[in-house]
C-alpha cells in the first residue's frame, strides 16, 4: 500500500522540521513543506496535489480557514489534519468548515504534536484511501480549444446517464444527464478533465446543444417502448443569461414531439447569487414549458431563503459532501433541515451520493424519499442503461 503526499504548512522552521522527521520515521518520505498559505498553494500548483496537509494551528501569519476554502477550490488537497490546541467551538467550526469545502478532516493533534497520534492519522488514511491521490501526468493535461471543437464536431461528448430511485420503495424516477468525452488518445475523461477549458473557451453552449439532443433522442427511443424517463440536465450559471436558451429548448422538444414535463433543468446554488432580470425570465419560461427545476449541490452556496421563495423552482438536490459525512451530527442536521425546508416550500427533494446501503436506510429513516449514487446506480450509457431497466423487476 502506497504513503501519502503530504504537504507540511507550518510558519515555524523549527517545528516544520520537526514535523518533516516524524513523518520520515513513519515511512512517509513525498513530503512538501510550504511556510504560508500562498506558498501552500504554488507547492499545490507546481506538485500537481497532495494527499494530506498537515497544518500546524499555532501559526503567526495563516489564515487557516482561508487556505481550507482555496485549498479545496483547487481540488488538489483531499484530506488535512491539524495540530494545536484549540476550544471545543473553534474544533467544531473548522471540522464543519472542511466538511463544507469538501475535504476530509483526519483530525486535530494536541501540541506538541506525538509520534502515535501522528501515526494513527496516516493508518487512517491509508485504510480509507488505499493509494495516493497523486495522479499520472497524462491526467494534468489541459484539453485545448482545437481539442475541444473536434471532438463535439466528431460526436465524441457523449451523454451518459446516473439513476435516480425512490429510496424505500426502490422504484426508477428518472436519470440525470451526465457528460462525459470519449477522447481517442485519452480515454474516457470525467467533465472534471475538461469542463473548466469548455467554459474557457466559451463552448458550453455548444457542448449543451450535443448533451440536450442525444437525451431527447434517447427519451424518444424510450417512449416508443412504452418506458417513461424523466431526464435531468445541468445548466451552467453563463448559459442562463442566453438570449436563445428558452427558445432553443422549446424548439428541441417540438422537433422531438415531447413535453417539457420530461425534463428536468438542474442549476447550481452558487450559481443563483446575482441573478440578472433575463435569468430570472428564462427560469421562468422553462417552467412554463412544464420543465422541472432543481437546485444542484444545495448547501454549498449562499442562497436565501427570500431566493428559494421567489424563484419558480420545483426540486432541491442536496450536495453529496452531507451524504459522505452523514455520521457527523451536523451532516445529519443538514439533511433534515433541508427536507423540512422543501416539505414548507412545497419542493421534492433529491440527495446525492448515496454510496452504501447503511446511508440509504440512515437516510430512509429521516425521511427522505428520492436519491442517486453509486448504491443505486453508477452512470452508464445509453445502452447499458436499456438492459438495466429492462432486467429490473416492474
Amino acid at each position: 500500500m502506497k504513503y501519502p503526499r503530504v504537504l507540511v504548512l507550518d510558519d515555524y522552521a523549527f517545528t516544520r522540521n520537526i514535523h518533516v522527521m516524524m513523518l520520515r520515521r513513519l515511512g512517509v518520505t513525498d513530503i512538501l513543506q510550504a511556510t504560508d498559505v500562498r506558498q501552500a498553494l504554488l507547492e499545490l500548483e507546481a506538485s500537481g496535489g497532495v494527499d494530506i496537509v498537515l497544518c500546524d494551528l499555532a501559526g503567526r501569519d495563516l489564515n487557516h480557514l482561508e487556505f481550507l476554502q482555496q485549498a479545496a477550490r483547487t481540488g488538489m488537497v483531499r484530506a488535512v489534519a491539524l495540530c494545536g490546541t484549540l476550544q471545543p467551538t473553534v474544533s467544531r467550526a473548522l471540522e464543519r468548515t472542511a466538511l463544507l469545502v469538501g475535504l476530509e478532516l483526519l483530525g486535530i493533534m494536541s501540541q506538541p504534536m506525538q509520534m502515535r497520534p501522528l501515526h494513527r492519522i496516516i493508518q487512517q488514511y491509508r485504510q480509507r484511501w488505499g493509494v495516493s491521490k497523486v495522479e499520472p501526468e497524462i491526467a494534468k493535461l489541459i484539453p485545448s480549444a482545437y481539442d475541444i471543437r473536434r471532438g463535439l464536431a466528431q460526436g465524441e461528448f457523449q451523454v451518459w446517464y446516473q439513476p435516480k430511485l425512490t429510496l424505500r420503495e426502490d422504484t426508477f424516477t428518472g436519470v440525470e444527464a451526465l457528460v462525459r468525452w470519449d477522447h481517442p488518445t485519452r480515454g474516457l475523461l470525467l467533465p472534471r478533465d475538461f469542463l473548466a477549458e469548455v467554459l474557457a473557451h466559451n463552448l458550453i453552449g455548444e457542448m449543451f446543444e450535443h448533451v440536450l439532443e442525444q437525451g431527447l433522442t434517447f427519451l424518444s427511443d424510450m417512449r416508443k417502448q412504452n418506458m417513461n424517463v424523466e431526464i435531468a440536465f445541468n445548466l451552467h450559471a453563463s448559459q442562463m443569461a442566453s438570449d436563445d436558451l428558452a427558445d432553443d429548448i422549446q424548439c428541441a422538444l417540438k422537433r422531438h414531439e415531447l413535453s417539457g414535463s420530461s425534463l428536468i433543468f438542474e442549476v447550481a446554488e452558487s450559481g443563483l447569487l446575482d441573478l440578472d432580470p433575463k435569468a430570472r425570465d428564462n427560469l421562468l419560461r422553462l417552467r412554463m414549458l412544464g420543465c422541472g427545476l432543481a437546485i444542484d449541490d444545495f448547501g454549498l452556496g449562499a442562497s436565501s431563503l427570500q431566493l428559494l421563495c421567489h424563484l419558480p423552482f420545483s426540486q432541491i438536490k442536496l450536495d453529496k459532501k452531507f451524504v459522505n459525512a452523514l455520521h457527523h451530527p451536523f451532516s445529519k442536521t443538514m439533511v433534515t433541515s433541508t427536507l423540512a425546508l422543501a416539505q414548507s416550500l412545497n419542493m421534492s427533494l433529491v440527495i446525492e451520493g448515496i454510496g452504501s446501503k447503511w446511508v440509504r436506510d440512515s437516510l430512509v429513516q429521516m425521511g427522505c424519499e428520492e436519491g442517486q449514487g453509486f448504491f443505486l446506480g453508477r452512470p452508464m450509457c445509453a445502452k447499458v442503461l436499456r438492459t438495466w431497466l429492462r432486467q429490473r423487476p416492474q
